[in-house]
């Protein structure tokens, strides 16, 4: 049983690290407001995995990994919509 619990902890830090890692790169894109090195196919491909994650969490009950995913997509997808802003609408 310790062991089950050092691998939830382990796991939540995980997904919590996962959403955090988007973080710089969203300060980054906002601050230089130049998103021509980051690719929209990748990160628009993030967010379809992240988003199939939050379903699969949400129909399996499993409230640890939604709120990871989900953190994640809000990241990723911020990432996204200024990927979209400064190459898309802003040209």
């Amino acid at each position: 049983m310790l062991l089950t619990g050092i691998i939830e902890v382990v796991f939540s830090l995980g997904l919590f690290i996962n959403a955090a890692l988007f973080v710089p790169q969203i300060i980054k894109l906002y601050r230089q407001k130049d998103s021509a090195e980051l690719s929209l196919l990748t990160f628009s491909g993030f967010n379809l995995i992240q988003l199939s994650m939050v379903l699969h969490a949400y129909l399996h009950d499993d409230y640890i990994l939604l709120i990871g995913s989900f953190l994640s997509l809000v990241t990723c997808g911020a990432v996204t919509c200024l990927i979209i802003i400064y190459r898309i609408i802003r040209k």
